[in-house]
């Protein structure tokens, strides 16, 4: 439970970050509190987007993750992102991304941060 809450912190925290750096990712609220909500039920989404979807996806792309190098990575990264932002307007949260190159680099930043603060946050072991 407790590398869950961990992992939901720091896909919140990268997730803000993209949003901070990329004027094309949005996520709109009436006041802070309504935001940050928001931005944790993104980040649960996104999280549940990675665990459930991406290792279909990447399987089914294995040889183009070997003939890529792992490149395809980004692409996967930024459907998944892309994803999010349609599940997320199905069910009412005010988070959007705005176009697949807008995605690709807001995959790769999520990635980083997601990476550095899991370096750096407490896990179970």
């Amino acid at each position: 439970m407790k590398n869950f809450v961990v992992k939901t912190i720091a896909n919140a925290g990268a997730l803000a970050v993209a949003i901070w750096l990329l004027q094309d990712i949005t996520l709109t609220g009436d006041n802070t509190g309504r935001k940050t909500l928001t931005l944790i039920l993104v980040a649960l989404l996104f999280g549940l987007v990675n665990f459930v979807v991406k290792p279909v996806v990447k399987l089914l792309t294995l040889p183009l993750f070997i003939l890529t190098l792992g490149l395809i990575t980004l692409v996967v990264n930024a459907l998944m992102l892309m994803l999010t932002s349609w599940l997320a307007d199905v069910v009412g949260l005010n988070f959007h991304v705005e176009g697949f190159w807008t995605a690709v680099l807001g995959g790769l930043i999520i990635s980083v941060v997601s990476w550095a603060l899991n370096v750096v946050l407490p896990d179970e072991d």
